[in-house]
């Protein structure tokens, strides 16, 4: 190989792998770290109420964010095309995760619920695991199939099928929020993929027939849609979190009453570390401080965007808009939920709800986009 070779050689190799893209890990360590401090502050009052230790619950969520942090940037550092490999085993580890949490025994029942998988250290969610594994296995084989996907056989038939299963697990759990989310993502994928519209219109018919017999003929989740319709109605029972919430967010004005001296985290509001999380937050930093996270939430899911566009081939491209979306319909489901736009479905906001193994999943999906970045072709000068 001569000189020139094993210059051009190397040219090739730092284009391929250059730096990440600076602009998005900021926003994501700006986030994560102003989510901490929310949990520090929202959770102290029932972290010392249920353990005698104050930040108990924010001392785990640093150890996680922080191993969440280091995993980011090792994926990072990885060549993103070996995550073809891994994504349809990854597909199958969370299909049998999501079977055996329903198994007595295996699932913990919380809230009528069997969605949690008790791990000692701490619990876990087969379904953020299925999350990644759609983006994973979706982006892998539409990458692939390229021309096929406008075709029902290879299309449309094949990821209905699996997209039908998950949901099907889901719901047995039952975990509406998640299956939501899964099929959203996955029909984004599949939407970007080049499948045809008139399929989305068929699935979207179908989703609402579903959606129309289990909530108005067998009657689940009905209840909760009374309730969105006026929480005050049945407010010291079930409509007593959602009042709490729309309380909290009501009381911090524009301003906020102030980091720390949310009045609704001691014990009047349930889940106010976790899924109601943004009511303090608006309780304590005011409709300012609200909207400039919603901004810089809004910053990233753009930023993610414009990364999927420039990617340098089909399959990052992928990666980076399911990761995207699926950030995106969190950020924009639990803020509905949160100030009762859409009934509650129990989803949690990116970077600041309570909980260790979804955020750690959440910085590794981080890292994937960061992996990404860095083969991002740099512009020529002149």
């Amino acid at each position: 190989m001569t000189k020139v070779h094993r210059a051009e050689l190397r040219e090739e190799q730092l284009a391929r792998f250059g730096p990440m893209d600076l602009p998005f890990l900021m926003l994501v360590l700006l986030l994560s770290g102003i989510g901490l401090v929310m949990v520090l502050s929202a959770s102290f009052a029932s972290s010392y109420y249920e353990s005698g230790n104050a930040i108990f619950y924010f001392t785990k969520q640093a150890v996680f964010a922080g191993a969440g942090i280091a995993i980011m940037f090792v994926v990072s550092r990885m060549d993103y095309q070996g995550f073809r490999g891994l994504s349809l085993p990854v597909l199958l580890l969370s299909g049998i995760l999501m079977i055996a949490v329903l198994i007595p025994g295996i699932g913990v029942l919380r809230n009528d619920a069997r969605r949690w998988i008790d791990i000692k250290v701490t619990t876990f969610q087969p379904s953020e695991l299925a999350k990644l594994a759609v983006i994973l296995y979706f982006s892998a084989s539409i990458s692939k199939a390229k021309d096929k996907m406008r075709t029902f056989r290879y299309g449309v038939l094949p990821y209905g099928m699996v997209l039908m299963v998950i949901a099907v697990l889901l719901m047995m759990e039952p975990h509406l929020s998640g299956t939501i989310l899964i099929l959203g993502v996955g029909a984004a994928l599949l939407f970007v993929g080049g499948v045809r519209l008139y399929w989305f219109i068929g699935g979207g018919a179908l989703v609402a027939a579903a959606g129309y017999y289990i909530v108005g003929i067998m009657g689940y989740g009905s209840s909760r849609i009374e309730l969105w319709k006026d929480p005050f109605s049945d407010m010291m029972d079930k409509g007593y979190q959602m009042v709490q919430s729309l309380y909290a967010i009501g009381s911090g004005g524009l301003l906020g009453v102030g980091l720390g001296k949310s009045r609704q985290k001691f014990l009047y509001l349930p889940e106010e570390h976790n899924d109601f999380i943004f009511a303090i937050t608006c309780e304590e930093l005011g409709f300012i401080g609200a909207s400039i996270i919603l901004i810089l939430f809004a910053l990233l899911i753009i930023r993610g965007y414009w990364l999927a566009i420039h990617s340098r081939d089909r399959f990052g491209s992928l990666l980076i808009v399911g990761i995207t979306t699926l950030m995106a319909m969190q950020v924009f489901l639990n803020v509905a939920v949160v100030s009762n736009l859409v009934p509650a479905t129990g989803i949690s906001l990116p970077f600041f709800s309570y909980g260790g193994t979804a955020l750690m999943i959440q910085l590794t999906e981080m890292g994937i986009v960061l992996s990404v970045s860095r083969q991002i072709p740099a512009p020529r000068a002149g």
